[in-house]
């Protein structure tokens, strides 16, 4: 009773602190923090927050104002959520951030497929171009199908991520979005010389097509996002009605029946026409500012492209461009891009050659290579250059006097590719493929130049334990063998340390500090020490022998068998993905091995949700008069060692 009681206290004093229960609009929490979204921000105190008994610290981040407990975080969300409070996740915020949510949500779970077919055309074209006979081929045609099929039954995949999003039935939703399709490839309608057409064809021959005597203005629904997306979110609304209204015996048939026959004609009478003129406003207004000066709109994307991403805003461009893209088969919007990408990569390999790191440049090496090659900047940017802040700049600066010089040739890309060297080849057959290169080259020389002529204020190596170099004191732990061995360090053997547990890594990738992680929560200590690995594998292992205490979906609480406890954190701010991309191979009581899975996670997901998959093993508790000590640097294979705890 004690311990519910000091659960408690916390919870109302934290409660006091952000302005009472009424000022909460929503909370929910995930291995560590409570994420509160509050009404009035000026009412809460934040400094009184963080001087409550059991708070570690205090975050606002993300439109959250995130209350770091550490590992009893669940007793005391429990504790808040007997107060009135809404524990529910709530969309919540301005407009912006609930317009780029619903983006997010919508777009990224086929982002990776998208990328992956726009390489493929990219690889097509410059086939094409070597071999142009080749484009009559059967092989091409089969080919070009494969890359080009995705985008034209487009509406078929959003029909299934906007029927999650709106919570709508998501076969209906399919149903609806091949029934749009239908009338562009499939002959229903006679024609005036008697041959069967679709319905695009018929009323583009100048056929007058009604419903019940409205005229309908027929469009093609093919590679359609805004009407699809429109008409998803009309059907959810009409199926929560049914749902109040159909009893349960007829409701499994008639539902479906009546939803599809009002949507579709809705669609095609309404929805379909004014998405259209809306997408093509939006994207014809972007365009023609873009047209105003076309080497200043290219600067600003290559500055600040990046910035974007870091912040989300990205997402709010993602239609625009898809319009460009199936309206038109190119984005202007998207040749610049390859500047700010390329850019950071540049910058990366500065730091790379000039850091005295061990630790950075084992990061800044493999950073570079998937930065420019595959246009992955995250380990760039949250491992290297935005932790360093001048590198960061110099690529912005770089990526803007590229994109201007980009942009100013009319480059854009053919279909939706993941800015990198390898998809440059998709902007040879729009505007001006030499100063792509150009403006390209150039952002990368800006950025490696200056990061390397300029410089930066270089990272420390990490301290070696007891007075010996960091691989001596490595070499110093492991003389006392096993776990719970003694080991002599330093001159006359006047240090001994006790080994009480070994780390492993839990997954494989490149090792990276602690303080290398874009959270201020891990990177500053506030959790406990440890280290982080920025994984190249989804599969995640247990690092100890221990009971699994806790589980969320990107988060594993370990506690062992002497009473040490750790956190295994996938991800930064995963908790935002609901589990999505996470398959937990474990549940709370679980005993495991070091070696055991722990989950299986798709990396892809996680960065297309645009998160950072930077993977975190602090040291929570039981070991508070113990040393925590990294014991690895660059790439790292699942089950080597990560990190000794010593005493």
């Amino acid at each position: 009773m004690a311990t519910a009681s000091k659960y408690q206290t916390i919870a109302d004093d934290v409660l006091r602190g952000v302005g009472g229960a009424d000022n909460v609009a929503s909370v929910t929490h995930c291995a560590t923090r409570l994420r509160f979204r509050l009404r009035d921000r000026d009412a809460a105190d934040k400094a009184a927050v963080e001087a409550t008994p059991g708070v570690i610290t205090v975050v606002e981040a993300g439109g959250q104002f995130q209350v770091v407990i550490g590992n009893t975080v669940n007793n005391v969300f429990e504790a808040i959520s007997t107060r009135g409070v809404t524990t529910e996740s709530a969309a919540s915020g301005g407009f912006l951030a609930r317009a780029i949510d619903l983006i997010t949500s919508i777009f990224t779970p086929f982002l990776w497929v998208l990328a992956g077919t726009g390489l493929l055309k990219a690889l097509l074209a410059v086939v094409v171009k070597v071999s142009p006979d080749w484009a009559a081929s059967g092989s091409y045609a089969i080919l070009f199908s494969a890359a080009d099929a995705i985008f034209q039954f487009l509406p078929i995949l959003l029909a299934i991520t906007a029927a999650k999003r709106f919570k709508a039935n998501v076969y209906v939703s399919v149903a609806i979005a091949c029934a749009l399709l239908y009338s562009a490839t499939i002959a229903v309608i006679p024609g005036a010389d008697g041959a069967t057409l679709t319905l695009d064809g018929f009323a583009a021959g100048g056929g007058e097509l009604t419903f019940f005597g409205i005229p309908v203005v027929m469009m093609s629904y093919l590679s359609a996002v805004i009407p699809t997306i429109l008409a998803v979110y009309a059907q959810s609304h009409l199926e929560r009605l049914l749902t109040k209204v159909l009893p349960d015996s007829l409701r499994n048939f008639l539902s479906p029946m009546i939803v599809v026959a009002v949507i579709v004609p809705l669609t095609f009478l309404a929805i379909g026409p004014v998405s259209d003129l809306v997408g093509r406003g939006l994207s014809s207004g972007v365009n023609w500012l873009w047209e105003l000066s076309p080497a200043a709109g290219g600067a600003i994307m290559g500055a600040l492209w990046q910035v974007f991403v870091i912040f989300g805003v990205h997402w709010g461009l993602t239609p625009v461009m898809l319009q460009d893209i199936v309206s038109q088969g190119y984005s202007t919007l998207t040749g610049p891009l390859f500047a700010a990408v390329l850019a950071q990569a540049g910058a990366t390999a500065a730091v790379f050659l000039k850091t005295r790191n061990r630790d950075l440049k084992g990061v800044a090496g493999p950073a570079t290579i998937s930065a420019f090659l595959a246009g992955i900047t995250e380990p760039a940017i949250y491992g290297v250059t935005l932790r360093l802040k001048k590198p960061f700049i110099y690529a912005c600066i770089g990526g803007a006097v590229g994109g201007a010089i980009a942009a100013a040739g009319g480059s854009a890309a053919e279909g939706f590719v993941l800015p990198g060297a390898i998809t440059l080849t998709s902007t040879m057959n729009i505007g001006n493929f030499t100063l792509q290169l150009i403006g390209t080259g150039v952002a990368v020389v800006i950025a490696f130049v200056l990061t390397l002529v300029l410089g930066f204020k270089d990272l420390p190596n990490p301290p070696a334990a007891s007075g010996a170099p960091a691989g001596d004191a490595a070499e110093a732990s492991d003389a006392g063998g096993a776990s719970g061995a003694s080991g002599t360090g330093g001159a006359g053997g006047t240090a001994t340390l006790t080994r009480l547990l070994d780390v492993r890594t839990p997954v494989a990738g490149q090792a990276v500090p602690l303080t290398a992680v874009p959270d201020a929560v891990f990177s500053s200590g506030a959790l406990g020490a440890g280290a982080a690995v920025v994984p190249t594998d989804g599969r995640v292992v247990a690092p100890v022998d221990a009971e699994v205490v806790s589980v969320l979906p990107h988060a594993y609480g370990l506690r062992t068998a002497t009473g040490v406890e750790l956190l295994v954190h996938i991800g930064i701010d995963t908790v935002q993905m609901a589990g999505t991309g996470f398959a937990p191979a474990v549940t709370a009581g679980t005993q495991v091995r070091a070696g055991d899975l722990l989950a299986d996670v798709d990396l892809d997901a996680v960065r297309a949700a645009g998160h950072d998959t930077s993977t975190v093993v602090v040291v929570t508790g039981g070991a508070a008069a113990a040393d925590v000590v990294p014991a690895a640097e660059g790439h790292v294979a699942a089950g080597d060692t990560l990190l000794r705890v010593t005493a």
